[in-house]
């Protein structure tokens, strides 16, 4: 009998532990946003929109270190929503395989459905705009050797010094597709922080990086994009994540949802990241900028 009482004791104790781990939810939406520019900006504008809606503050937890850990924080209850790329969710977080058809509704419907029966998470509509992976060089070069397409250099590949970020060389959609897709082979890449990229192909330490369509600096810095000319990547709709029972609890960020619903394009997307990347402006201010323009 005393055994079984020092067990329960045992149980007991290591439940009150497992509840003393878990996050305590506060009052307010808390909204999370990955550790690029991009993410930032587009963290920022929902929590802006849902302060609008809602008069009430919302906390910000932005710089998480990729989509696994706004995954983690989001399912444990560590953040309300996030933005997330539809293309990233199908692939990294949902695990499902490369679809053949590219299709952007198709794949919008197959991770609502996904995320509703396994994480009791709201798939909103999307923002407006894709931030697809891209294959970037510089412009001069680009222009100087006729490379339009990622097919292009191929001949190059193996020659060419490639820069990435972390999760590029690790995803089901990222460098080891993309070469089999191509049947390229590019040197031994080097993995950098993602904000390091543009930096690196500008100062000639490599040749060509794997970044994102919507960056500034491909822009400000008159960089190249190569068409992805055999369609390897998925889409990649920027998406509003959301909890459902913060839906429930807090009704106004379904209307603030509502109201950013196809409202930024990539040329749109594109400038704010300039502006924040480029231009070093507060991104306080470019969002509540981009909103005014809106009429939000």
């Amino acid at each position: 009998m005393k055994r079984l009482r020092i067990v329960f004791a045992g149980v007991m104790s290591s439940c009150l532990l497992l509840m003393s781990c878990a996050p305590p939810r506060p009052d307010h939406p808390v909204i999370g946003a990955k550790n690029f520019t991009e993410q930032v900006v587009l963290g920022e504008l929902l929590a802006q929109e849902i302060e609008a809606v809602m008069g009430q503050r919302v906390e910000r937890r932005f710089y998480l270190a990729g989509s696994y850990l706004c995954q983690q924080a989001l399912v444990s209850g560590r953040i309300d929503g996030y933005v997330e790329y539809s293309g990233t969710a199908l692939t990294a977080i949902l695990k499902q395989p490369l679809p053949q058809a590219k299709d952007a509704a198709a794949v919008h419907a197959t991770i609502t459905n996904l995320y509703d029966s396994k994480y009791h998470v709201k798939v909103e509509p999307g923002l407006g705009f894709e931030d697809t992976f891209a294959m970037v060089v510089r412009g001069d070069e680009a222009r100087r050797e006729g490379w339009k397409t990622i097919s292009d250099v191929a001949s190059r590949a193996a020659q060419m010094r490639l820069g990435v970020g972390y999760e590029f060389q690790a995803r089901p959609d990222g460098l080891a597709g993309l070469e089999q897709a191509y049947g390229i082979h590019f040197a031994t890449p080097r993995v950098m922080d993602l904000g390091l990229l543009y930096r690196a192909l500008e100062a000639h330490q490599v040749d060509i990086v794997a970044g994102n369509s919507t960056d500034g600096p491909i822009r400000a810095l008159g960089f190249t994009v190569l068409e992805d000319d055999r369609h390897y990547f998925p889409p990649y709709e920027a998406v509003p994540l959301i909890r459902e029972d913060s839906l429930r609890k807090h009704p106004e960020i379904q209307v603030a949802m509502d109201r950013l619903a196809g409202k930024v394009s990539a040329a749109e997307m594109q400038a704010m990241n300039d502006a924040v990347d480029g231009k070093h402006e507060d991104v306080g201010d470019v969002v509540r900028r981009f909103r005014a323009g809106k009429g939000l």
